[in-house]
């Protein structure tokens, strides 16, 4: 088994922690507590192709394998958590239209998504509907040579960018079971009946806009519908959040990567009874504990990573998201430990950290659905220990 980068992928993270170092550390603290939308930031990160990602060489992207894809999230999530949930819903998207879309779907939104001249998300989660997607009210009924698209969406990431947006519909409500009556349609922002309402305070993952989406009576193009056929939309959209849950899980590692990085040089500065309390061996400890699950963190997303290079892996992207999610909260309340009170302090990044670690146990999927995940695909003997 190999742990080693190539040379390409080492001067590529090499390449994005300059990037994090130089544009997104010295603003993030100061650019959340404004509300400013990171739009520097995004423009950087189009420059570096990295809206791309996901999709295709031929259509103008970087095409990156999953390993790699990870270590973009890793990164950019090291700067800001938030900033990183703007590439992440567009490339998931991406990625969706690039496995399951027509040529003509392919080759109208693929070119344009590819250099962040277009941007895209994911609208799945409604108000009554989360985890239990087969649970969704939004409904697609086809008039002529157009869809008339009626429903809610929560909690989308991108809504305000998002050009077209894939949204799960139900094109028929009556099926049984419900997933086979799910479809995705790619909705662009300028049709009628499209609204953004409002969006969502939250108490972390700050930088991107999480939005609710109303479709009232929208009429979306029946060539608009991915792939070319009703039925398929639950199981495109689960294609896109395998690769998901290892975006969670890098992201996951960026926090606790930060977190061991303040708490470590804090230690190191930090003085009390006449000396640095990295010499105190309750923090030693700490940095010792922190370091060693960070470590087992990143090596639990690059397995995952390179498992969904091979094909289906639900049952260890489910491991890493699980298991990197508790870690970046451990992490980021240990870091505010050895801070002491000025960890809780808005004026030091860590408080961000631990803000922002919470989401990863929820988004992608919770961690207790995941771990039912995971022991279905252990009992069906699609992976073994």
């Amino acid at each position: 088994m190999d742990f080693a980068f190539t040379d390409e992928q080492r001067e590529f993270r090499s390449l994005l922690r300059s990037f994090v170092d130089r544009e997104i550390i010295p603003v993030a603290r100061e650019w959340e507590r404004e509300g400013r939308y990171p739009a520097e930031i995004v423009a950087g990160m189009a420059d570096m192709g990295l809206f791309g990602i996901t999709v295709p060489e031929e259509y103008g992207g970087l095409d990156l394998d999953p390993v790699s894809f990870a270590v973009v999230f890793e990164e950019i999530a090291r700067g800001w958590m938030g900033v990183a949930g703007i590439l992440g819903s567009h490339s998931l998207a991406c990625r969706m239209i690039a496995t399951h879309g027509t040529d003509q779907q392919k080759r109208d939104y693929l070119p344009d998504l590819s250099t962040g001249r277009r941007r895209t998300g994911i609208a799945l989660t409604e108000p009554e509907a989360g985890t239990d997607l087969q649970g969704i009210r939004t409904t697609a009924r086809l008039d002529g040579d157009h869809y008339v698209v009626n429903g809610t969406k929560m909690w989308i990431t991108n809504a305000r960018y998002a050009d077209p947006l894939p949204v799960l519909v139900k094109t028929d409500p009556t099926a049984k079971p419900a997933h086979t009556g799910m479809s995705i349609l790619l909705i662009e922002q300028s049709l009628p009946g499209f609204t953004v309402s409002r969006d969502i305070p939250k108490l972390g993952y700050k930088g991107t806009e999480s939005c609710e989406v109303v479709l009232d009576g929208v009429r979306v193009p029946r060539d608009r519908l991915l792939g070319g056929v009703e039925g398929s939309g639950l199981k495109q959209a689960l294609s896109a959040l395998e690769w998901g849950r290892v975006n969670i899980a890098a992201r996951s590692v960026g926090i606790a990567q930060r977190a061991h990085e303040l708490a470590l040089e804090y230690a190191k500065q930090r003085k009390a009874f006449g000396q640095p309390i990295a010499e105190f061996q309750a923090i030693q400890l700490k940095l010792a504990t922190l370091a060693t699950n960070l470590q087992a963190a990143r090596l639990m997303t690059y397995w995952s990573a390179d498992a969904v290079r091979h094909g289906r892996a639900d049952a260890q992207t489910g491991m890493a998201k699980i298991f990197c999610s508790e870690i970046a909260l451990e992490a980021a309340i240990d870091a505010m430990k050895v801070h002491g009170g000025y960890g809780y302090s808005t004026e030091f990044e860590v408080e961000r950290l631990y803000r922002d670690s919470i989401l990863m146990s929820i988004g992608e999927g919770t961690n207790d659905i995941l771990r039912t995940v995971v022991a279905k695909a252990l009992v069906r003997g699609d992976v073994t220990m």
